[in-house]
């Protein structure tokens, strides 16, 4: 259960490149919303934060991000079982 968190200008080539590496699920967030969102949706475990659009509210999405639980078998489940598939 180990987690990472990207930074740079957009987030978007970053995060790209982050979900080129088996068992990484690299989401861009830019609120804490979607921070919560990719986490309990998506069990992403790797954090892209746009320093140009998103920086005044970092401290809450890395917040959000790290204290959202993903939600427990259903839909979500299955379709993050999807993306660890080879």
């Amino acid at each position: 259960d180990s987690f990472g968190v990207l930074a740079c200008g957009s987030g978007q080539g970053m995060c790209m490149q982050a979900n080129r590496y088996k068992g990484i699920r690299a989401a861009l967030c830019n609120s804490s919303s979607e921070a919560y969102e990719t986490r309990g949706h998506n069990n992403a475990n790797v954090l892209c934060i746009s320093a140009d659009n998103a920086s005044e509210h970092f401290s809450e999405i890395l917040d959000a991000f790290l204290n959202t639980q993903p939600l427990p078998d259903g839909r979500y489940q299955r379709r993050c079982k999807k993306l660890d598939e080879d």
